[in-house]
């Protein structure tokens, strides 16, 4: 799972396998550790209570809560994202992606990218030519 955090917004890409166990498992996390033994954490949940997409911020862990229905609905489709807005204290808004994480059109050295969505675009040269 890639997690991206700019000004008020946080996107999530999820691998094939991912998006798998979100929906059935319900739960699908992360980390990364620092100096110290401190670890930042970052989970997407399923919950059959939510209605709409939440974020928590918590004792060094982010929390994306999404709803069952749209983790199914977006797991067994085409559908690329799953989207939503929440309002902040201070009247600004927190912008929450989760995407299917597609592979890259050209090859990059390092990246392992066996778990990835088929990219929509591979082919599409070969196909118009």
């Amino acid at each position: 799972m890639k997690l991206r955090i700019r000004d008020n917004s946080v996107r999530l890409r999820l691998t094939s396998g991912e998006v798998d166990k979100l929906r059935d498992d319900g739960l699908v996390s992360s980390h990364t550790n620092f100096p110290g033994g401190r670890q930042f954490k970052y989970v997407v949940e399923s919950s059959p209570a939510s209605v709409k997409p939440g974020a928590f911020f918590s004792e060094g862990v982010i929390t994306v809560r999404l709803p069952e229905s749209s983790v199914y609905a977006w797991a067994n489709s085409q559908q690329v994202t799953i989207n939503g807005e929440l309002l902040l204290d201070e009247g600004d808004k927190l912008t929450i992606l989760v995407e299917k994480d597609f592979a890259c059109l050209a090859p990059r050295d390092g990246e392992d990218e066996a778990d990835m969505f088929p990219n929509p675009a591979a082919g599409r040269d070969a196909a118009e030519g």
